[in-house]
């Protein structure tokens, strides 16, 4: 790839200790299948279910259930709960936690951009989804303004400058900063709750007139924060992997 004098192309950062990365491209594949995306994020915001639950919960045939269930189980994305847990002798999954990186796209081949694209495509659109109804259901409680989750949807968009080394350091900083916010559920206060996140960066296009360092961003209502309307729309640097 060809280089500007004195200048080096950054290497992709490797996966950091304790972390998976899901390079091979049956896994991908097996990830990807939308019906198995369904199931994946019902039982991580959720908790356990039985196929003839989830099966029910999503609109789905509990054949096709039971079988997505096990190939997600075949590559790790859920297990069977032990019947220890107090549910009997029907078959429990749930989500298995983890730290799962996907390769960069530099590493990619042509057919996993393409699964990638289409993953990536269906998650982006269940976040939004699940972002609007999380809306539309506060909007429609009664006293939803007395309520202090009201005020629960923190939003931001903004800009900076950086070298790709530094993207890849600021991204490892949100995820530690994750990291140190959970806990497990006997260190959980009263009054908690399961708060989804979402992180999405992507380099403006290479005609962008950039002025200066990034757009400097202003308070709003509730703690969220906004990029400037008119700095923003000068620098055109307006702005979710597992």
């Amino acid at each position: 790839m060809a280089q500007h004098p004195g200048t080096q192309e950054a290497a992709p950062a490797p996966a950091p200790h304790g972390s998976t990365e899901l390079s091979d491209l049956a896994t991908l594949k097996a990830l990807a299948q939308p019906r198995r995306q369904r199931i994946l994020q019902h039982l991580t915001l959720h908790g356990p279910a039985t196929s003839a639950g989830l099966a029910r919960e999503l609109g789905l045939n509990t054949g096709a259930t039971s079988y997505h269930l096990r190939e997600l189980a075949r590559y790790g994305f859920v297990e069977e709960q032990p019947e220890a847990d107090g549910h009997g002798r029907e078959r429990w999954w749930r989500a298995v936690p983890g730290d799962r990186r996907f390769p960069p796209r530099s590493r990619q081949s042509a057919e996993m951009r393409l699964v990638m694209d289409e993953l990536n495509h269906h998650a982006y659109a269940a976040d939004l989804e699940l972002f609007e109804k999380a809306q539309a259901r506060m909007q429609t409680r009664t006293g939803a303004d007395e309520d202090p989750w009201a005020d629960a949807f923190p939003y931001s968009r903004g800009s900076i400058r950086l070298t790709l080394p530094e993207l890849h350091a600021f991204f490892e900083e949100y995820i530690a900063l994750l990291n140190r916010y959970k806990r497990p559920d006997t260190d959980t206060p009263d009054g908690a709750r399961t708060v989804l996140t979402r992180f999405l960066a992507h380099p403006a296009p290479d005609n962008d007139n950039h002025t200066g360092a990034g757009a400097e961003s202003k308070p709003t209502p509730h703690g969220s924060t906004a990029v400037d309307d008119t700095e923003a729309s000068h620098n055109r640097r307006e702005s979710d992997p597992t």
